[in-house]
């Protein structure tokens, strides 16, 4: 069913927009592969794998309609993922593996980190992506990643010792927070150095989400919240980029042909497509300078309208309450907090990439998982739905 649906979605898409068939064949055959292939006697919640399919269908018809160049390049990362899910799926079957080499996350990300600071390419004020030939990948997408499998492997071990230390005890929380903070911490400071306050906001709050559901420590959870607030504020005085942001945000009419301009187009294209939107090819995306990326959310909004938008919202919502379905069927801790954190990762940066669009917060460079254009995003996506796809797994 989800591939008629991503077929029926990929034929409203204009002519020489996607690739010649034998790629869509393929893409369509390593889908089926995809699911196939998972271990026998064993049943799994399928309905994960057919979410990532239909939604990034559905990413690469809005990706189609706003640029073919960026549609074309968009089925071959999607090429690349499938791939990926599929050669990666027995390795993600042994997941469990992964809590025990849990500091070789870190060091996985601050090398990732180095790398950015030395070959890195800076776009609107940010250092984010690598280069390599033709082929520019954004590491941070499987940082959160690392990050993840960091403080689920740490937590599962250290939890209960942490909920039951008093918050006034300074060298009992310093004894077990301590490794975690260092850990999570160089990699959120080097984030900021990087000037991505959006990856950031993702990362602190994943933290913090993990925290709480390890320790149930509501002092944690409002530490985390100040520090964020500290951070946004300093970075906003020292990034001249982090303040104009704030200042589109607060105003985009104040400068509605400079600063303003893709925040005022964002908000034009949201009005304009009302309840039941424009009808797709029918609306103005184009207006807006990265339809394709960040503002990806108003070019749905204004050829879907509304009604289109909140199913889209829908569609993760349900994913991220399947993948939260399987923190609640596990019996250890440890595939509790992973699977926590992957619902956690998903749903804050859909909210972030989402609320900055409609005008909740500032905008931050983060994309909509599955439908923004970006190669990146999307294997480092379609691995975390295959990872819990392999958690789901019980024996029948």
């Amino acid at each position: 069913m989800a591939l008629a649906i991503a077929a029926l979605a990929l034929s409203f898409a204009p002519p020489k927009t996607i690739g010649p068939p034998w790629l869509l064949a393929v893409l369509a055959l390593l889908s089926i592969i995809w699911v196939a292939a998972q271990p026998r006697a064993t049943m799994r919640d399928d309905a994960l794998p057919a979410f990532a399919i239909v939604l990034s269908a559905f990413g690469l018809l809005v990706v189609a309609r706003i640029s073919p160049e960026l549609a074309h390049r968009q089925q071959y990362w999607l090429l690349i993922s499938l791939l990926l899910a599929v050669g990666l799926g027995p390795a993600l079957t042994n997941f469990r593996r992964l809590a025990a080499i849990k500091y070789l996350w870190v060091l996985l990300s601050l090398v990732l980190f180095a790398l950015l600071l030395k070959f890195g390419q800076e776009v609107n004020g940010a250092r984010l992506w690598i280069r390599i030939g033709a082929i520019q990948y954004e590491p941070v997408e499987l940082i959160k990643l690392f990050i993840v499998f960091f403080l689920a492997a740490y937590l599962a071990e250290t939890a209960d010792v942490i909920a039951h230390a008093r918050p006034w005890s300074i060298r009992a929380n310093l004894k077990y927070l301590g490794p975690l903070i260092l850990g999570w911490g160089l990699s959120m400071a080097i984030l900021v150095l990087q000037r991505d306050i959006g990856m950031a906001a993702l990362l602190l709050a994943t933290f913090a989400v993990l925290l709480y559901a390890g320790t149930r420590r509501i002092d944690l959870l409002a530490g985390s919240f100040v520090l964020f607030v500290g951070v946004a504020f300093w970075a906003m005085h020292h990034y001249s980029y982090v303040g104009t942001r704030i200042a589109v945000w607060r105003n985009p009419f104040a400068d509605p042909l400079g600063a303003g301009y893709q925040a005022s187009q964002g908000y034009y294209s949201l009005a304009a497509g009302g309840l039941f939107g424009t009808g797709y090819r029918l609306g103005h995306p184009g207006f807006i300078p990265a339809a394709a990326t960040d503002y990806v959310y108003a070019a749905i909004s204004e050829e879907f309208g509304l009604i289109g938008a909140l199913i889209v919202l829908g569609l993760f919502l349900l994913l991220v309450l399947r993948i939260l379905a399987i923190a609640e069927s596990q019996p250890d801790l440890y595939t509790k907090l992973l699977a926590i954190g992957l619902a956690a990762t998903m749903a804050f940066q859909v909210f972030i990439i989402v609320g900055g669009v409609i005008g909740l917060f500032p905008l931050t460079g983060i994309t909509l998982p599955f439908i923004s254009y970006g190669g990146s995003s999307l294997v480092a996506n379609f691995l975390l739905v295959g990872l819990a796809w392999s958690m789901s797994s019980r024996r029948v």
